[in-house]
């Protein structure tokens, strides 16, 4: 019995114009980009079906470059939904977050912290300092996480 193989076509077809190959080449020799960055413009490279592309199959250019060839499909996807420099750059978030502590707040915390310690501590641990904020009125509630990456990112010498 004869098992025969057919080749899927390509649904989302690579045709780089010079401008978008320029790009990339150049993208790719500055060497600054993340790796992940660099190596979704080399399978744009190889992928390119245009005249001055090499037009590899998905599975030549997850050999050479070490991905799935489900990995190379889904950045011919992303291609042809955001073009060359949305699939090689990163998306920036579709979310925003809210702080829970504006910079008045975060002052207040940080004076706390470098405060002395509560009668019977050492030092302030991250759910006192939150309990304390609650109990002074500078917040309705305050988790000690807050807390933790609020000093944390202020490259307070308390945690």
């Amino acid at each position: 019995m004869t098992i025969l193989h057919f080749a899927m076509p390509k649904t989302n077809r690579v045709v780089l114009t010079d401008a978008d190959r320029r790009w990339l080449l150049e993208f790719i020799g500055r060497g600054e980009a993340p790796a992940r960055a660099q190596t979704r413009a080399r399978v744009l490279l190889k992928a390119d079906e245009g005249p001055s592309g090499p037009a590899w199959s998905d599975d030549r250019i997850a050999n050479a470059l070490e991905l799935s060839s489900g990995g190379v499909a889904g950045i011919r996807r992303r291609f042809s939904k955001r073009g060359t420099r949305g699939t090689v750059q990163r998306k920036a978030p579709d979310r925003t977050y809210e702080t829970k502590l504006d910079g008045e707040q975060e002052a207040r915390l940080i004076r706390l912290a470098c405060s002395q310690a509560p009668e019977g501590r050492s030092e302030w641990s991250l759910r006192l300092l939150a309990d304390k904020m609650i109990e002074l009125g500078v917040v309705e509630s305050l988790s000690h996480e807050t807390v933790r990456q609020t000093l944390k990112k202020t490259n307070s010498s308390r945690i």
